[in-house]
């Protein structure tokens, strides 16, 4: 197996940068997405860029925004931007689409790029599948492009992009509650794009903030995913007490995990279910979607409302965005710490999802521990396994087809790997769309229970437990 791979699918492009993801595949990439977004305009392509803070992201926005140019884009750089407020910039400013330099919460040697279309949202999977085949076409005739300096005429700069997110976010929330509430977080935005927003939303909502990792460097203060194994400073800070809850954001700052008072991780998993909680509590039932490998959580939130109903799709942002807009809902989002909020936009957004818990948390008068234990409480097991291990990409879908004949007399789901759906839990496998590697995802009243589930789909798939 390739040790760098390029991992090419509807969440956009991510490489091992200066090995797999290189100026030149940046330029590529950028020419195949410019030209795809030519064909689709009238007249010349307007597109919003931006990157997530790592040290490599500048030099490789910079050749990708040179491929955009040479196809004939005009482009408004943010520099360094949240993936949501460049979602938002391309609303607010009737851009044709984006492109933002991000590997979201993979390790630092990682960076890539994402597409964001004329809504904001990211491409659904046929328009994914051709950008990710004029970019095969570009980077084996790269060699006939060479360097190519941008004019300032062809490339703009805007530095306001934080304030106009912040502002769409306060314009739908109770702010008033909030600072009555005197309400004290911590956030850890590892070092990330998120630094900056995060602390302007916070300071209009007259929260006290504790900032960790919150100035852009260039480099994380810890791998950036927010898991629990990843979080220990945040949840030591909250537990020294006096704190309302802990956020935790990702790179891009389009994830969000919460620490509850106690400083106890209550998780990724937990984020949509209470931000769903907060937004029907404020609409009444409405229709949500998410994901086949997110908890059963946000099924019991919408039980409290009756007439509600989740829908569920493929992993990736755009599928669940694509179920969000045909179900007309008023939320939406992935298991993942990623919560969709169309009022403010079609990306997961980490501003969103911190401004709704604050305000469930002031309107209700409760501890955040007290709101999320009247969610029934489940167990979530989460494996990875190197595609390597297991004979490469060709090796998955024999295993799937083991584990859909192996649980035929179960509720059975293809769309997106196999989830399977039992009285006592569900279970997920899936090749993941980020990363080379398999994901098997359990769920079950207990971890203990969860864990059989896995290994009972693992042994069927002929995979290690």
């Amino acid at each position: 197996m390739n040790p760098a791979p390029l991992m090419l699918s509807v969440s956009g492009a991510r490489g091992i940068v200066g090995k797999t993801m290189t100026p030149n595949v940046a330029m590529a990439f950028g020419r195949a997405f410019g030209s795809w977004l030519r064909q689709h305009c009238k007249g010349q392509a307007h597109v919003i860029t931006g990157r997530d803070g790592r040290g490599s992201g500048a030099e490789l926005l910079e050749c990708a925004i040179a491929g955009l140019v040479s196809t004939g884009c005009q482009v408004t750089d943010l520099g360094v931007a949240m993936t949501p407020t460049i979602g938002v910039m391309v609303l607010h400013t009737k851009a044709d689409g984006a492109l933002i330099s991000t590997a979201s919460h993979n390790p630092i040697e990682w960076n890539g790029f994402k597409c964001l279309d004329a809504s904001g949202a990211a491409p659904q999977v046929e328009q994914a599948n051709e950008i990710i085949r004029r970019f095969k076409v570009e980077l084996k005739n790269s060699s006939q492009h060479g360097p190519r300096a941008v004019s300032t005429r062809e490339v703009s700069r805007q530095t306001d992009a934080d304030e106009i997110h912040v502002r769409r976010v306060l314009n739908l929330i109770d702010i008033k509650a909030i600072r009555a509430a005197k309400l004290r977080v911590v956030v850890d935005s590892v070092n990330g794009s998120g630094c900056n927003a995060v602390r302007m939303l916070l300071q209009e909502l007259g929260v006290h903030l504790e900032h960790l990792n919150g100035v852009v460097t260039g480099q994380f203060a810890h791998t950036p995913e927010p898991t629990e194994a990843n979080l220990h400073q945040l949840a030591g800070a909250v537990a020294k007490g006096g704190f309302s809850c802990g956020f935790a954001q990702d790179p891009d700052a389009d994830r969000l995990a919460i620490v509850d008072e106690n400083g106890r991780y209550i998780g990724e998993e937990y984020t949509l279910a209470l931000c769903a909680l907060r937004v029907l509590e404020r609409s009444g039932p409405g229709t949500m979607a998410t994901n086949l490998s997110t908890s059963r959580m946000i099924d019991s939130v919408a039980e409290k409302f009756p007439g509600s109903r989740v829908y569920r799709s493929a992993v990736g942002e755009a599928n669940v965005v694509a179920a969000m807009k045909n179900s007309k809902c008023v939320i939406g989002g992935e298991g993942n710490g990623g919560v969709i909020w169309p009022s403010v936009c079609w990306i997961r957004d980490s501003l969103s999802a911190i401004a709704l818990t604050l305000e469930l948390l002031a309107t209700r008068g409760k501890t955040l521990s007290v709101i999320a234990a009247e969610i029934p409480a489940v167990s979530m097991i989460k494996r990875k396994l190197e595609l390597g291990s297991i004979g490469g990409l060709e090796a998955v879908k024999p295993a799937l087809e083991r584990v859909t004949k192996t649980f035929a007399h179960a509720k059975v789901d293809t769309t997106d790997g196999v989830r399977i759906d039992l009285p006592t839990g569900w279970v997920h496998l899936r090749a993941s769309n980020t990363e080379p590697i398999i994901r098997l995802i359990a769920e079950a009243t207990t971890a203990a229970a969860a864990n059989a589930l896995a290994d009972e789909v693992a042994a069927s798939a002929g995979l290690p437990a």
